[in-house]
């Protein structure tokens, strides 16, 4: 995240559990970055708790305008400035990701130098969705409508308010950070803005780390919310 060509933004790091190798880094690090790092963990580990960490971090986020990416991803350099560049009332921006295969993942990895993360290197390797990796900051390379992924989208803190933030009912990962935010943010009244080839994450090669049937009663859980239509859910920032 040094790399960013914007640089006026603060990065939280939300973990949902306690990892004192992140915690110490941050510690010893956090006045090399040139920007505000925070970092926030469980004060227990009960599980995956993505959601109630991210509706933390939304609490304490400063900015008017919040930018998701997961902690398996790499951001390209541009990515702060085209969020703050598109950055518009009543829209959810998103964007995608380039699936990095597992040799140029081990490398960034060992070396931890992101020189070899370019357009030819990526060509080269096994990686998937490499189209994602074009940047195009003046020019749409496509007008097809996709879904929000949790990994790469931005929305203004106000509009995550209104709908009381990510629902902490979702306790099993898979489906629940990302489907459920975006239906209850367009029953808001939201509309959807891409930022495909502008806004671009590298998601590193990683095995599957969730069970089908999770992803499964998440979506049972996702339809029942869905025919309730409360987009403003109960247990959120706010619970109640």
């Amino acid at each position: 995240m040094n790399q960013q060509s914007y640089t006026d933004f603060e990065a939280i790091i939300s973990e949902d559990n306690i990892d004192n190798e992140t915690i110490d880094f941050v510690k010893n690090h956090s006045n090399a970055y040139n920007y505000s790092l925070i970092h926030l963990h469980q004060l227990k580990d009960d599980g995956f708790r993505k959601n109630e960490m991210l509706n933390r971090s939304i609490s304490i986020a400063k900015g008017e305008c919040i930018a998701f990416i997961d902690g398996d991803c790499i951001p390209h350099k541009q990515f702060v400035k085209e969020y703050v560049k598109h950055t518009e009332p009543g829209h959810i921006l998103y964007g995608r990701r380039v699936m990095l295969g597992e040799k140029i993942s081990t490398h960034l990895l060992a070396t931890e130098n992101l020189k070899s993360l370019h357009l030819l290197n990526i060509l080269r390797s096994k990686s998937q969705l490499v189209k994602e990796a074009l940047y195009s900051p003046f020019i749409n390379l496509t007008f097809k409508k996709r879904g929000l992924l949790g990994c790469n989208w931005a929305v203004l803190k106000k509009d995550l308010i209104a709908v009381n933030g990510f629902d902490e009912d979702y306790i099993r990962p898979g489906v629940g950070e990302d489907v459920d935010i975006e239906w209850r943010l367009k029953a808001s009244g939201l509309k959807m803005k891409s930022m495909k080839n502008k806004a671009i994450v590298y998601h590193m090669y990683h095995e599957r780390s969730y069970s089908e049937d999770g992803v499964q009663f998440n979506y049972g859980l996702l339809k029942e919310k869905e025919k309730s239509n409360h987009f403003v859910c109960t247990n959120g920032i706010n619970k109640g």
